[in-house]
């Protein structure tokens, strides 16, 4: 279309007519807001990656409350759009079976289905032979089970897309293909226009970046951090073979790196291979709209055979086309969605890691309801694009790290499991000495976290990923008892540390968080901070080292989630103010257990009694030769101190705790004993059990909210009306002891109140003092009850791990020491 026949404004621009920015303005539609929605499409609607994706519509397999609905919402919508807009999609419900060829994917898959009964779909646990019968084809000698969900199916992509497309233009929104958008114009730090190739300028209140396996190099132009990369992806497509049936089910099987369904009377056999290839990564060239990839017969050739093997008949027959083309995917795997934090109103949908389709529908309902709302109505945590980091864009990183997500589709994903490409980003000033005391290291939001550490004499690795007790787990018991028994070190370095200083910073930091954090001098607070509905956004220490002085600490993940909310609800009397990331100038070093106190006072002249230094004292104490901010807090239910030193100091303060550590028993504990501790404790952690659709008073935080405090805060209004409400505590936060001491839990075991699954695990570790598997998850009484002792102490509750029932107990107050008496002795 000609550019003259292009608005000059709209409310929404959005970038990028594949299939999730055509959904997104679908649903703007639908919210009323089509004739305000430009999408302007470079190339052809559905070009890119979504004209050539496999088509699976599948809600089996995810673990995420988030992920699964989208896939739910997305099939439903796919269903009923021929009706809506004439325009078919190619939704065929021919079912869909997993298969679990070994034990370990057999535990993996059963616990997926558990959580995906809860979530409401409908998957059955089938036999070899069932699997046989409904896909014949199909070699079951070494099946062990399959999983089926009948009603899910495929659906044709291109379809699907012009559906959507159709859809959103009968609602008013004005899409143009072949109109390259060339950059995004601002004004006073905020989207203003989008800038075409051909120089037509249109007015913008909201840029939505869904610019696919481009949407870094676009969102670089306007200074914004999108790490994503595109890699090769195949498929097989093989002649025709007469048995085929076009009604058989779409089969998938991850130990043989394959997926499989019917092509045009023959099969497609798509592909993850453990180690892919990146494909451009100096930049997607612009004429890569319909693409296809030279394939590399030479690395291929193993693992198409062994994805062949499956189904032998495509081994008998031609193969009709090899195809490769690029495909997008992220240093996580997880989707890159929200409001950008460089830049106001510029918002990004992109990196969705081959489940583009399968989640399309329900992405784009996500989407257009935040920009419309301001706010997500769904959990957002893990996909929200305010947890990456600007150095995973550099192109030695993406290299590197891209051979990794695509493989991870198939892989077994054992929940100890950490990336193993890229590595050694970032390291803690004391990672050396940690090395030397046979640490084992993950990765930590991209820094080198101590895990665990091995005894002398013995290398640490990993022997066998499992779903059980791994080659570590008597290690970690010792890292768990020393904690509770006498002193252990901790690095924390990963954690994310902020100073917040200038005229005002106390009334400032008091208006964003619940809790009264500008009290006295030497002070540290707990507290969270709310959006304007009461829910959380972060869950931060402050402390007040002085007048206007404060040092902020929050989770590894929340970087620039805690800074970009920091800058949005700051008022504007204080826009002076500046919230300084001093994470990498500052080690962090805990010092944990009962016998903490006493290593402490070995090390400083600082009188450190429990009358002269309290709990939540915060002071500088002098260590050796250097100055260390020491709080007296602590995150694993013990007497215990966090020594935030100057990283240029930080071994010479190790090397002085190691060394009078001797004397009192120091044991070094790592990430393990540190989450093990705080699940006994029912310590919460924003991000893993918390999460941004959660009240604060439903996540069991309501002793942080300071209502009378001399200030308002944001939230408080929302906090009151909850309270009021009588919808207080109808769905809880609470602490769940597996009472068989055999069972792992992990995350995503649904909790059975009397026979019924009411809600699921947030997170879990294994409780060595309470002696069973421990964790935080949300539950949700009947209707007209509120979730409190009485309703917990009732009935039978059980936790359900794959496909067997555990009797268990459910708490409001910690298990562990719940009067506090060891953390204030």
């Amino acid at each position: 279309m000609a550019a003259a026949a292009l608005p000059s404004s709209a409310r929404v621009v959005i970038v990028g007519g594949g299939v999730i920015g055509s959904s997104i303005a679908y649903h703007f539609g639908k919210l009323g807001w089509g004739k305000d929605v430009v999408l302007l499409e470079r190339d052809k609607i559905t070009s890119g990656t979504t004209w050539h994706a496999a088509g699976l519509m599948v809600c089996f397999g995810s673990t995420s409350e988030t992920s699964t609905e989208m896939r739910k919402y997305s099939k439903a919508l796919y269903q009923r759009l021929e009706a809506e807009t004439g325009q078919p999609t190619g939704f065929k419900p021919v079912g869909f079976i997993e298969i679990a060829s070994d034990p370990d994917r057999l535990e993996e898959y059963r616990r997926v289905s558990a959580f995906n009964r809860l979530c409401g779909v409908d998957v059955e646990e089938i036999g070899p032979k069932d699997v046989e019968r409904l896909f014949p084809l199909c070699r079951t000698d070494d099946v062990l089970r399959g999983f089926y969900v009948k009603d899910d199916g495929r659906v044709n992509p291109v379809d699907v897309t012009m559906a959507m497309a159709k859809g959103a233009r009968m609602s008013g929104v004005r899409m143009f293909e072949n109109t390259p958008v060339e950059n995004v114009e601002k004004r006073n730090g905020r989207v203003h226009a989008v800038r075409t190739e051909s120089g037509h300028v249109i007015e913008a209140e909201y840029v939505v970046n869904c610019c696919g396996m481009w949407a870094r190099q676009f969102a670089a132009k306007a200074g914004v951090c999108v790490p994503l990369q595109a890699a090769e992806h195949y498929y097989l497509l093989t002649e025709r073979i007469p048995e085929v049936s076009p009604n058989w089910p779409v089969i998938e099987d991850p130990g043989f790196y394959g997926y499989y369904r019917e092509e045009g009377g023959g099969l497609m056999v798509g592909l993850f291979e453990p180690v892919c290839a990146p494909w451009n990564v100096k930049g997607i060239p612009k004429d890569a709209s319909f693409t296809t990839i030279t394939p590399d017969w030479e690395r291929l050739t193993p693992f198409l055979e062994k994805a062949m093997s499956r189904v032998p008949a495509s081994t008998k027959v031609g193969v009709r086309q090899l195809f490769c083309g690029p495909e997008s995917f992220t240093p996580d795997l997880k989707p890159i969605v929200g409001f950008a934090p460089e830049l106001k109103n510029y918002f990004v949908c992109a990196g969705l890691n081959s489940i583009g389709i399968l989640t399309g529908g329900g992405m784009g309902r996500v989407v257009a309801n935040w920009i419309a709302t301001g706010k997500p109505d769904v959990d957002v945590t893990g996909m929200n694009i305010d947890r990456t980091q600007t150095y995973q864009t550099n192109p030695k990183y993406l290299a590197e790290r891209t051979v990794e997500p695509l493989g991870l589709v198939y892989q077994c994903h054992y929940p100890t499991w950490s990336m193993a490409s890229a590595r050694n980003v970032r390291k803690s000033p004391i990672h050396e000495r940690l090395m030397g005391q046979r640490a084992y290291f993950k990765e930590v939001s991209g820094w080198e976290g101590a895990d665990w550490y091995a005894p002398v004499g013995v290398v640490p690795k990993v022997d066998k990923y499992c779903w059980g007790r791994h080659n570590w787990f008597p290690y970690w018991v010792e890292e768990h008892n020393a904690i509770r028994n006498g002193v252990a070190l901790v690095d924390m370095s990963f954690m994310c540390k902020f100073r917040v200083q200038g005229e005002g910073a106390g009334h400032a930091l008091n208006y964003l968080s619940a809790n009264n954090v500008d009290q006295a001098s030497h002070r540290i607070t707990y507290t969270q901070w709310l959006n304007p509905e009461g829910k959380l956004e972060a869950d931060v220490t402050v402390t007040k080292l002085g007048h206007d002085d404060f040092f902020v600490v929050a989770t590894d993940t929340a970087l620039r989630h805690v800074q970009a909310h920091f800058y949005k609800y700051l008022p504007d009397q204080y826009k002076h103010l500046r919230m300084v990331d001093v994470s990498s100038g500052v080690a962090q070093i805990n010092v944990q257990g009962p016998r903490s106190r006493e290593l402490m006072q070995k090390l400083t002249q600082t009188d450190m009694s429990n009358a002269a230094f309290p709990f939540r004292h915060a002071t500088e104490i002098d260590i050796g030769f250097a100055r260390v901010l020491c709080i007296r807090i602590t995150y694993l239910g013990e007497l215990g101190y966090e020594l935030y030193v100057p990283s240029e100091q930080a071994t010479h303060v190790y090397d002085r705790l190691v060394a009078e550590g001797e004397s009192v028993g120091l044991k070094h504990a790592g990430l393990k004993a540190l989450a093990s501790c705080r699940m006994e404790k029912a310590y919460r952690d924003y991000g893993h059990d918390l999460d941004n659709t959660d009240n604060v008073l439903d996540a069991g935080l309501g002793f942080c909210v300071s209502m009378k405090k001399p200030c308002d805060f944001v939230g408080k209004a929302a906090v009151d009306a909850h309270k009021k409400s009588g919808k207080a505590f109808n769905k809880r936060i609470v602490q769940v002891l597996c009472k068989d001491p055999k069972p792992m839990m992990f995350h995503a075991e649904p909790i059975v109140h009397n026979g019924k699954a009411i809600g699921y695990m947030r997170a879990a570790s294994y409780g060595h003092t309470l002696g069973g598997a421990v964790g935080l998850g949300m539950v949700e009484a009947p209707e007209g009850k509120i979730v409190d002792d009485a309703f917990l102490q009732s009935g039978k509750w059980e936790v359900q791990i794959a496909n067997d029932k555990f009797p268990a107990v459910c708490s409001i107050r910690p298990l562990y020491d719940p009067d506090n008496k060891r953390i204030l002795a």
